[in-house]
């Protein structure tokens, strides 16, 4: 096992996204992680999302790339010997992962006072939508809730008057639960020092209002800003445009002041670098709505592939806007590391988004892909010393399937 985390033992005990998503990162990571899973299933294996109306019945694709290198292990924790059992691999654990919601977690008795006293060596790390405190607190959110709606994410990114955006399904999740993984090492290397375990809590809402940052620093300052538009964009050198093919593409030219003179040449219009209707910030503001239909009429006489060159040239910084269809055949991708090949059981490998982190002295990988439901409950029970015939009586008990 390979990964900065090798060594790691977690227990999940995680649905949906956000927390098996942390999960996935640790494993990719290197630690051992089990998946407890309800007799049921957790119930994102079963969602479609698109896979069975395409025509492709099989598990859902996101619960692979959230759920990889994992082992599942279906335990009724409602009955008293699987909560044992539970138990028992906490005992033994470093890391317990979950994103339920804590009146069920006090329900189940998985809670982190209840673990505490299980295992006073454990991170106990929780993903909620909106907190631990609060009048909200034990409400459901999903990120399209907590992150994407009321932590202002929607509003921020497309404008209070637009029609919120149907967007893919996950971002906040994931950003969550990046956040959760940071927290769960910081607080691992804590222990190194106190020899004790912490509570580790972040929130999708939480996760949004710090993607937020910027706005959200203004909002504290009592400042409203009217959302920007292209027509009256703050900078011209850093907005959207269209090239002859109606192709979307970014200008990046963050510093004006230094963009102008570059862009003014790319575009063919030297003579406007000093013309002192532009020749500053403020002026070429007052002007965007002008600009931006001149630079609109000029973009739209060359392709993007034209354009590049001119760019590069002139040293004007800009990148195309991209599909998830066009990143496959991004020439960058393979250079910034975003896919990685998870091998499958039955031989061959199954393309995935890679995690965010590279390491270099301690390579990560995906072991394999997600495991099918409970395919791992023996293994483990053996491992934990558990006899065959045990095995059996469980089994004739419903405490496994």
């Amino acid at each position: 096992m390979s990964g900065p985390l090798s060594g790691v033992k977690v227990v999940e005990l995680a649905i949906w996204l956000a927390g098996p998503a942390a999960g996935a990162m640790l494993a990719d990571w290197g630690a051992d992680v089990i998946k407890i899973e309800p007799p049921e299933g957790d119930p994102f294996r079963a969602l479609s999302m698109g896979a069975r109306e395409l025509g492709r019945h099989e598990v859902n694709p996101m619960f692979h790339v959230d759920n990889r290198g994992k082992r599942s292990v279906a335990l009724d924790l409602k009955k008293p010997r699987g909560l044992e059992i539970a138990y028992e691999m906490v005992a033994g654990a470093d890391v317990f992962l979950t994103n339920m919601r804590v009146p069920s977690l006090a329900k189940m008795k998985m809670d982190y006072e209840s673990l505490k006293k299980v295992n006073p060596k454990l991170v106990y790390t929780i993903l909620t939508g909106y907190g631990l405190a609060g009048p909200d607190r034990d409400k459901a959110g999903y990120d399209v809730g907590s992150y994407w709606a009321r932590a202002g994410v929607a509003v921020e990114t497309m404008g209070a008057e637009a029609e919120p955006l149907f967007r893919a399904g996950g971002i906040g999740d994931h950003n969550t639960a990046v956040a959760a993984v940071a927290g769960t090492c910081a607080a691992l290397n804590a222990r190194h020092t106190t020899g004790e375990g912490q509570l580790v809590a972040t929130s999708l809402m939480r996760m949004g209002v710090y993607y937020l940052s910027s706005p959200m620093f203004t909002a504290l300052r009592g400042i409203r800003t009217p959302p920007v538009t292209r027509e009256k964009s703050f900078n011209v050198a850093i907005n959207c445009y269209r090239d002859s093919e109606r192709k979307w593409f970014w200008l990046l030219g963050l510093q004006g002041d230094r963009a102008w003179p570059g862009l003014m040449r790319a575009i063919g219009r030297p003579e406007l670098i000093g013309d002192a209707r532009y020749d500053s910030h403020t002026k070429r503001y007052q002007h965007a709505r002008e600009l931006v239909a001149m630079l609109d009429e000029i973009f739209a006489t060359k392709t993007i592939a034209e354009w590049a060159p001119i760019f590069d040239r002139e040293d004007v910084w800009w990148c195309p806007v991209q599909s998830a269809a066009d990143l496959l055949e991004d020439p960058q991708a393979e250079g910034a590391g975003l896919f990685v090949d998870v091998p499958r059981p039955e031989g061959g490998t199954m393309r995935q988004p890679a995690g965010p982190v590279d390491f270099y002295g301690t390579p990560w990988n995906s072991r394999s892909v997600a495991p099918e439901f409970g395919q791992d409950t023996e293994t483990v029970l053996l491992e934990m010393g558990r006899s065959w015939e045990d095995i059996g009586q469980l089994k004739s008990e419903g405490v496994i399937p």
